[in-house]
């Protein structure tokens, strides 16, 4: 039996195990930078197998390694580990018991994957040649984002530049596919605050008021330009704005509007200019209105950067270990990772991880109350992650 047999079969004699793992860490989430109980339970299940290597980072994160037969090359293998503030609606035996707090966006399914991984890894230890580091990293979801605390930590900087390798789950992709992007393929992301002043007063006599709901209604459609009339058709950019609170009623104008959003792109020069030109676009138009604005801005995750023949290499391991008709290529993606501050210092691959199932019904999109994964992917993607990392690093 090869290695690549190998893994199959640990993967599938395994899987039952880490789909358990996923169900107890599905039904206690915990919100980023506060994965206390998450970080404890896997540290257990790593040394569970046999991994005593295992580091403290970014004070809720691990940095756990599995050493070869021979020395070697290293590889990084990440998952994450945080949840979002949501409210669960699915009806199933190992929905959250933490109201409020959900899985919505996978990071269970990427640890449990993780650990499938390193438990297939551990099993064929003797098979590889170098250094396997298994990063299980908190706070993904919140910026400044877990992987620029992680990359502060001596541990993680004693490792120098090496391969980076992580997967998200793709609900748009039926599971058994996985897909793979060279290049760009991940938008940076900057968080928009706005605070508009005015006067307000009696919603019948506006002539005596600085209306700050209008003033916001004629930002929220001018700032468009950025995108329609300002970026170059060529570098993608989207802004959008996603909470406005008027808190005025049927008949008061209140003196304040806030609204919040994102920016996103693939340029680092135009991100910077955009943000100039939006501060300058807000500003006058609320002067120009009789009131003010105030923009705070919390720059966010730089765009993640696929390298092109890591990836390449990958996305042919994958068809190796899946077949030609399950390694897709995809297009870039207007979401945000923090797997991107990675990618911009090391050699990277960000892929996706197919979990959808029509036929099952599992079909929500991410960050939804309702989101759930075929747990068949599981199996998938803790055996092929560990085959990338042995395709990386040779084996004997």
């Amino acid at each position: 039996m090869d290695v690549r047999e190998k893994i199959e079969s640990l993967a599938q004699k395994f899987a039952p195990e880490f789909v358990a793992v996923r169900r107890h860490l599905h039904q206690n989430p915990e919100l980023s930078f506060q994965e206390y109980d998450t970080c404890a339970y896997i540290k257990k299940r790593l040394q569970a197998i046999g991994i005593t290597d295992i580091a403290s980072v970014a004070e809720t994160g691990l940095l756990a390694t599995i050493e070869g037969r021979q020395k070697g090359d290293t590889v990084l293998l990440r998952a994450d580990m945080d949840a979002l503030p949501i409210l669960e609606k699915n009806k199933v035996s190992y929905a959250s018991k933490n109201d409020g707090v959900m899985h919505a966006c996978g990071h269970d399914a990427h640890s449990a994957s993780l650990l499938l991984c390193a438990k297939i890894l551990w099993e064929i230890k003797e098979d590889l040649n170098g250094s396997i580091k298994l990063l299980f990293q908190p706070g993904e979801e919140v910026v400044p984002g877990g992987a620029s605390l992680v990359m502060r930590e001596k541990a993680y900087q004693d490792l120098g530049c090496l391969p980076h390798i992580g997967q998200h789950v793709q609900p748009n992709l039926p599971v058994g596919k996985v897909g793979f992007c060279s290049g760009k393929f991940m938008a940076s992301m900057d968080e928009l605050f706005l605070t508009i002043k005015g006067k307000g007063g009696h919603g019948a006599m506006p002539e005596s008021l600085i209306d700050p709901v209008l003033i916001a209604s004629h930002i929220i459609v001018a700032a468009q330009q950025l995108v329609s009339r300002m970026a170059s058709p060529r570098t993608p950019s989207v802004l959008s704005f996603g909470k406005v609170i008027a808190n005025g009623a049927v008949n008061i104008v209140p003196d304040e509007v806030h609204i919040e959003g994102t920016f996103r792109t693939f340029d680092k020069a135009w991100r910077k200019d955009a943000l100039q030109r939006l501060e300058k676009l807000v500003t006058s138009i609320a002067e120009g209105m009789g009131g003010s604005c105030e923009l705070k801005i919390n720059h966010g995750y730089p765009h993640l950067v696929n390298d092109t023949v890591l990836t390449q290499d990958m996305k042919s391991a994958a068809i190796e270990y899946l077949g030609s008709k399950n390694a897709v290529d995809l297009e870039p993606w207007m979401a945000a990772e923090d797997f991107a501050y990675y990618s911009q210092k090391n050699p990277s691959c960000f892929y996706l991880l197919g979990v959808g199932n029509e036929q099952k019904g599992i079909r929500s999109g991410l960050h939804t109350q309702t989101f759930d994964i075929d747990e068949n992917a599981l199996e998938i993607g803790g055996g092929l992650m560990a085959w990338l990392a042995v395709k990386n690093l040779g084996h004997s």
